[in-house]
């Protein structure tokens, strides 16, 4: 029998490990509970000892639980590839990711990369335009790009846009998710069949910084929330939630799997690396959870009725690659 390894990236405070541990624990068969391993990756020293603790107030937990104490996007902390079938779990990790910032002077002109430096002789901060050179970004871009640099696209259409971008020039600022990128990487390169479930916030309200996928940066003063109009802005203790473009998370997702590079080389033989699908957390609730057991008297379902601006995301392998 295979034994059940399950990784799960910034586990938080533990919540998440302990029910799923419990759950097996009292449902699945004693071989199982008995033979699994559960492996917490947290970078945050402090995060770590309070899983320890969460789990371990079921003590036999102990035994199949542990915390590494590490950045999960750092290649050198997973070791040799593991063959093994797995499953990652990545709940509310995509939103505190490294992002970066492109610009572009209008529709047609090419992106840019945005740097901050301190203006001279004063405290306040600029951005500067730098033409693209780090080559995550690079990559993150093309991936993005990839049906519109792709697509059959007629010259006639191309000059049309090319002359509405000069008659009427729209800048453009977007947030690209290259932490994911990074971190998607490396776990398709040491986990290459592992099944992953993620989810996050795929879209925040009253965001008021510009720019496609721009985050929600916000600190609290004298007890009440106060939200930036800019980056820039914000020093200190601020905290900062991206949304997470699911469409783009499946392009990334395909891409470090392999199966976007097996396009480029019109390799048609070639199926899918992975199957995948964004769900709703109500319609993902209705289908894997209890939503019967949390219903309320008056039909007010927290399980389903909460969490509006939230997906999961899940991704398994296929073997249809020959």
């Amino acid at each position: 029998m295979k034994t059940p390894l399950i990784y799960e990236i910034g586990g938080g405070s533990g919540t998440c490990a302990k029910g799923i541990l419990d759950y097996i624990m009292l449902n699945a068969p004693t071989r199982v509970y008995n033979n699994m391993t559960y492996i917490s990756v947290e970078i945050s020293p402090s995060l770590a000892e309070i899983q320890r603790q969460t789990v371990g107030e079921v003590r036999t937990h102990l035994s199949k639980f542990r915390v590494e104490c590490r950045d999960a996007a750092d290649r050198s902390g997973w070791g040799d590839v593991d063959q093994q079938p797995c499953w990652v779990i990545m709940l509310e990790v995509l939103d505190n990711l490294p992002h970066d910032l492109i610009y572009s002077e209008n529709q047609v002109s090419p992106w840019m990369e945005v740097w901050v430096g301190k203006k001279h002789d004063r405290e306040t901060h600029s951005e500067l335009f730098k033409p693209l050179q780090d080559s995550l970004i690079t990559r993150c871009v093309e991936i993005m790009d990839w049906e519109k640099d792709h697509s059959n696209q007629s010259g006639s259409v191309s000059m049309a846009r090319s002359i509405w971008s000069k008659v009427f020039p729209k800048p453009r600022r977007c947030w690209l998710p290259t932490g994911c990128l990074r971190l998607l990487e490396v776990l398709h390169g040491v986990l290459p069949k592992m099944s992953l479930i993620a989810s996050d916030f795929s879209y925040l309200p009253d965001v008021r910084i510009p720019g496609e996928r721009a985050p929600l940066v916000s600190t609290k003063k004298n007890g009440s929330s106060l939200d930036y109009g800019s980056y820039l802005d914000a020093k200190g203790d601020a905290d900062i939630f991206f949304p997470t473009d699911f469409w783009l998370l499946e392009r990334i997702d395909h891409y470090c799997s392999g199966q976007l590079k097996m396009h480029k080389d019109n390799s048609s033989k070639q199926g899918k690396k992975r199957r995948t699908i964004t769900l709703d957390t109500s319609s993902f609730m209705e289908e894997f959870g209890l939503p019967t057991k949390t219903r309320t008297k008056d039909g007010y379902n927290p399980l389903l009725d909460d969490f509006k601006n939230t997906k999961f995301y899940l991704s398994v392998p296929t073997h249809n690659i020959k």
